[in-house]
């Protein structure tokens, strides 16, 4: 049996990772890009949350009297309580300073009484003797006591460049500032705060008295008396007084608050009564009255909004009976002119047709009664379909129908009385068909009614008629470059017998009940007939349908205003 040697350091290298090496690269990859994702959707909800709530916080106060005075009563009393608390924790505190500076001075000046005594006799040149007098006039220091409270004392004695401390080693003489000791090394008294390291070598705010100790022995020896009064009795007091001084303003902040909000609740609850009052009586419910409670102002504004709803209850009761007996006039009189009309347009027919055999002048008026009796006959019948509309008794009978045709049909009825006019009816309609849910006789009307309307005004330049549509509506304008409208003639151009200019005669022929029918039709149908008109730029109706019966609009497929606005007399 043959055994083959392997070469050295074979077993000792490390297996080859060329393969595992991507495989762990991807799989950061993809840990790393887990990570990103994560992170941005948080990021994203964090800001959708954000936008939320600054939303609803931005609503509740605009939407809301309580939450504002709520808010603002907040910062007032917030404000005030504050500075009041500020001022008030200053004094408490420079008054427990000023105490604390008073006691650690006398006991200071006692101190300094007692060395002097007890270092008047000092050795200059024994150090040991130094050290002694020292140490025990430090530790009689200690047993005096004071009315400073705790207290810590260190001595030194310096002849010439050498110092000594007692006790030695002090660490009270290590943390001393330097100021400190200049102003007791010039001979007087000084007194500063300054953080000291206590046993556990924790800083603690300290009061610390120099003083500089009288001897016998002049300029050539010189003793420093220090105190420290650690200040943690102090500190402790001013914390539990800022926590109560904390505590106490936002109790009495919360109750300011409170106070605020329920006296504004007391005002607010017969506002938002009133409010819900007025809308009712807005809807038609015209029997809701507020309740009237005490004596106070808001009683005296409840009985002031009855007796309003009671006269406008009254009024309303009498409009709508004016308006009923208009209605039942107005059918009533288009009806009973419908016979003597026929018989009239009968016998008006016969002249015509024989106005060959009339003089030239009688011939004329024949053709002139016949003209007048077919406007007339359009007026009554135009009257009967307001008379329905008032009434409430119009129908709408929808069903499928192509637009792009019903436009076609209209601008064909429309293309002679065009001409006449020395206008061009240009349509703009797309390829495909658009079909909807109407009442196609309703929709044809309204648009012969809006075509014959810019024909009239027009002043014999082209007019624009376009088609578009969406996935929910379809509009048609039409755009004429005549005389164009004032934004006030705009708002008026849908009411009854209405004129821009009342001396202007009508050249068509219309009842003046046209636009007002066209936009009852638009409204039966959920749709919207809008105008927009400038001096000397023409005007352009815009009608926007539903493309289903029933479906509310949300936007249009064309703009209400001209995309392109051209000068007067500039052909398209």
């Amino acid at each position: 049996m043959t055994r083959t040697s392997l070469p050295e350091g074979v077993l000792d290298a490390p297996p080859p990772a060329r393969e595992q090496q991507p495989r762990g690269s991807a799989t950061i990859r993809r840990l790393r890009r887990g990570v990103r994702r994560r992170a941005g959707r948080a990021r994203r909800w964090a800001e959708r949350t954000t936008r939320r709530e600054l939303a609803h916080a931005v609503h509740a106060w605009r939407s809301s009297l309580q939450v504002r005075i709520a808010a603002i009563t907040m910062v007032v009393a917030g404000t005030v309580v504050i500075i009041v608390s500020l001022v008030l924790f200053s004094q408490i505190r420079d008054q427990l300073l000023s105490v604390k500076e008073e006691a650690a001075i006398d006991q200071a000046q006692n101190g300094v009484l007692y060395a002097q005594s007890q270092v008047a006799a000092i050795a200059t040149g024994d150090g040991a003797s130094v050290r002694s007098t020292l140490d025990r006039t430090v530790n009689a220091l200690r047993q005096r006591g004071g009315a400073a409270g705790d207290f810590d004392v260190v001595m030194v004695h310096r002849t010439g460049e050498v110092e000594r401390t007692g006790p030695s080693p002090s660490p009270l003489f290590e943390a001393l500032p330097r100021a400190l000791r200049a102003e007791v090394a010039s001979g007087g008294q000084a007194r500063k705060y300054h953080p000291v390291p206590d046993a556990s070598g924790e800083p603690q705010p300290t009061l610390l008295v120099g003083a500089a100790v009288p001897s016998d022995t002049a300029g050539t020896q010189q003793v420093e008396l220090y105190y420290a009064f650690p200040l943690w009795q102090e500190d402790e007091s001013l914390s539990l007084i800022r926590s109560t001084v904390i505590i106490s303003g936002i109790a009495l902040t919360l109750f300011v608050v409170g106070i605020g909000v329920l006296v504004t609740r007391l005002v607010v609850d017969p506002v938002r009564h009133a409010a819900g009052t007025a809308q009712r009586l807005a809807e038609g419910q015209l029997e809701e009255r507020m309740t009237v409670r005490g004596e106070d102002d808001l009683a005296r504004l409840a009985t002031s909004f009855n007796a309003m709803a009671d006269s406008l209850q009254r009024q309303i009761t009498q409009l709508e009976g004016l308006s009923q007996l208009q209605q039942r006039f107005t059918s009533d009189v288009s009806h009973e002119l419908r016979t003597p009309l026929t018989t009239v347009q009968m016998a008006a027919e016969i002249l015509h047709e024989a106005r060959g055999d009339f003089p030239p002048h009688v011939a004329r008026s024949a053709e002139l009664l016949r003209a007048e009796l077919d406007r007339f006959e359009s007026l009554l019948t135009d009257l009967l379909e307001i008379s329905r509309y008032d009434a409430g008794a119009a129908v709408l009978d929808s069903e499928p129908a192509d637009l792009g045709a019903l436009v076609a049909r209209v601008v064909a009825g429309m293309t002679a009385l065009a001409e006449r006019h020395d206008s061009q009816l240009l349509v703009n309609r797309p390829d495909e068909a658009v079909i909807a849910e109407v009442d196609a006789r309703r929709v044809e009307r309204i648009l012969r009614n809006l075509v014959g309307n810019a024909i009239e005004h027009g002043a014999g330049r082209p007019i624009e008629i376009t088609l578009a549509a969406n996935r929910t509506a379809a509009a048609v304008t039409v755009r004429d470059q005549g005389v164009g409208l004032s934004s006030a003639d705009a708002q008026h151009v849908f009411d009854r017998f209405w004129r821009a200019d009342p001396s202007r005669v009508r050249t068509v022929g219309g009842s003046g009940l046209g636009l007002s029918i066209s936009l009852e039709d638009a409204r039966l149908h959920g749709g919207w007939l809008q105008v927009w008109g400038q001096p000397g730029n023409g005007a352009q109706f815009r009608l926007t349908l539903p493309l289903t019966a029933g479906g509310e609009l949300t936007s249009s497929p064309l703009p209400l205003r001209p995309t392109l606005i051209r000068r007067p007399g500039v052909p398209l």
